[in-house]
């Protein structure tokens, strides 16, 4: 047989499109030539596979061959295609079977001894491959991430040797098993809101925002406990369910092979303020999830918000709406899902203390108008709660006692999420302006008081949606079917203007 077909999968954004890898062997003088718009880590696995070949005790053929990468059009790049390459090779050269091919997908970068190494990702391949109702062979570590999505039969190969040995029916490869929830490594153990003293504003605007999926802006003088607030966040939202955890994988499987990690635990992203916006939100010639796309299902913390440059602030608007970013290149695109929770923090002004009880502003008003301008009205419209944290007296402080722990509050979310879910299906922060209208349930003097505060402060459709949207959050905390007065008035009390 001079002629082998094999099954593999590019990468392009979050999808996986199909690539047929196809080898033939020609009579002529020796060559080795790889076509099908492949980059330059594609065409240096010629050297790759014609090494791991002769090292895994395989004859490498004395012909021209050429390996087609199909379709034409589509990029190839990474070491990915090494596997299928040096199977197809061995396939159109006969020193394998070939009855069984067209049952298996395979993807695997080739050391020179033919040791199988790890690729980006895998579980991407393996949760849009499985409707093609192939099996799966993939470096040992990518096989073990794959399985657990339970969503295709995946093998794991150590070897280019083991892997023509199943083909072989000589020592068939078993099935890979599911890796280790790695959470604890990722995060340790979250931090509990017991540790929260005082702040009953800022506690409760952290529950319901993590009951409705709302976006949140802390703002307050250095210390009083913002960044604290924002990091136990996480410990009151419900772990992954099977759907976002698939997601969330998939997007992961895209990092570097060392930053992967895999768990039920919700995404926690706190990039520093000197983070670009291709860094936020993906991009490069070969575009790669940035880290609202890292966040999703997830937290986003942006600490010191007007410290960001405004441009790269700017970029957050158009995914705060979709829950998605597109990213556009000259000769590629991509799509990643960006449906995160924004939580953000940031001073009163410039020295921080505007407004503190015992302690001088030195800024200038032009100052403190400069500073609060690098946040655009646009952005802060997106913003669903805005909430002052004030510094509390050294005696306040001593005296407090610890709130009530996250376990106790995480109760109360998963409740009043399972109430939106049985109810619409969806968080209230999802809900557009028609579902709405529909799922609010919201009361002549409730509607009544949210008209007067629209007109007296002059406030957008964005902004009477987002209010209502909090107000029916609050309105499930407490399990009432009907947004009342008391639900909007505390929605309007949650939302300060800059």
């Amino acid at each position: 047989m001079s002629l082998a077909l094999v099954y593999s999968r590019a990468l392009a954004g979050m999808a996986a499109p199909p690539v047929e890898v196809e080898a033939h062997l020609a009579p002529g003088l020796p060559a080795f030539n790889i076509v099908g718009l492949p980059d330059t880590e594609v065409k240096e696995s010629r050297d790759r596979v014609r090494a791991a070949i002769i090292q895994s005790g395989f004859d490498f053929p004395k012909k021209k061959i050429t390996v087609n990468l199909a379709p034409a059009d589509l990029p190839k790049e990474s070491g990915r295609f090494d596997l299928p390459i040096a199977i197809g090779i061995l396939a159109a050269s006969s020193q394998i079977a070939t009855d069984t091919l067209d049952q298996y997908e395979l993807a695997g970068e080739l050391a020179l001894s033919g040791h199988i190494r790890p690729i980006r990702g895998a579980v991407a391949m393996a949760w849009q491959g499985a409707q093609a109702g192939r099996s799966f062979i993939l470096p040992e570590e990518n096989a073990a991430q794959a399985a657990l999505l339970n969503t295709a039969t995946v093998y794991g190969a150590d070897t280019l040797a083991a892997v023509a040995a199943h083909f072989n029916r000589i020592t068939p490869l078993a099935t890979a098993e599911a890796a280790a929830d790695s959470g604890e490594e990722e995060h340790g153990p979250l931090p509990d809101l017991a540790e929260v003293k005082g702040q009953h504003s800022a506690r409760l605007a952290l529950e319901i925002a993590a009951a409705g999926g709302h976006s949140l802006l802390f703002i307050g003088p250095p210390g009083t406990g913002k960044s604290m607030l924002a990091q136990r966040l996480p410990g009151i939202l419900p772990p992954l369910d099977e759907a976002e955890m698939i997601s969330v994988w998939a997007l992961r499987s895209l990092l570097p092979t060392h930053q992967q990690r895999f768990s039920r635990q919700r995404p926690y992203r706190s990039p520093h303020h000197s983070a670009s916006a291709v860094a936020l939100v993906g991009g490069g010639s070969d575009p790669r999830p940035g880290e609202i796309s890292l966040a999703h299902q997830g937290v986003l913390f942006l600490d010191e918000l007007p410290e960001f440059d405004r441009k790269v602030l700017e970029v957050l608007r158009e995914p705060l709406e979709s829950g998605e970013i597109h990213i556009s290149r000259a000769a590629r695109q991509a799509s990643f899902p960006a449906r995160f929770q924004l939580v953000a923090a940031m001073n009163p002004c410039p020295c921080g203390y505007l407004g503190h009880p015992t302690r001088a502003c030195r800024c200038t008003p032009e100052a403190v108008a400069r500073y609060r301008d690098k946040i655009s009205g646009p952005l802060l419209d997106r913003i669903d709660l805005t909430v002052e944290v004030p510094p509390l007296p050294a005696a306040q402080l001593q005296a407090a006692e610890a709130g009530e722990s996250s376990a106790v509050v995480a109760a109360r979310v998963a409740a009043a999420r399972a109430r939106q879910y049985a109810r619409q299906n969806k968080l209230n922060a999802a809900l557009n302006s028609l579902e709405l209208d529909h799922s609010a349930a919201i009361t002549a003097e409730a509607k009544q008081v949210l008209a007067e505060t629209l007109e007296k402060l002059s406030l957008s459709a964005r902004s009477y949606h987002r209010i209502l949207r909090v107000a029916r959050t609050v309105a499930d905390l407490a399990a009432d079917d009907a947004v009342t007065r008391q639900h909007v008035l505390r929605a309007i009390g949650l939302r300060r203007a800059l």
